[in-house]
């Protein structure tokens, strides 16, 4: 049985690796985000899709 506490830790872990995520994709440079395919404006939206999966 996961505790609350355990519940918690895995949720900022996860968190945490979202914003990591986050904040790459947001510091590319914008000529290295382009020829990639990614528009700065989405990396929330890619970001959250990396970490938290399709449903998300």
């Amino acid at each position: 049985m996961i505790s609350v506490y355990e519940m918690i830790r895995d949720a900022a872990v996860t968190y945490a690796r979202y914003r990591k995520t986050l904040n790459e994709i947001a510091n590319l440079p914008l000529d290295v985000a382009l020829d990639l395919g990614i528009y700065p404006g989405d990396a929330p939206r890619i970001a959250r899709r990396a970490v938290y999966g399709q449903a998300a």
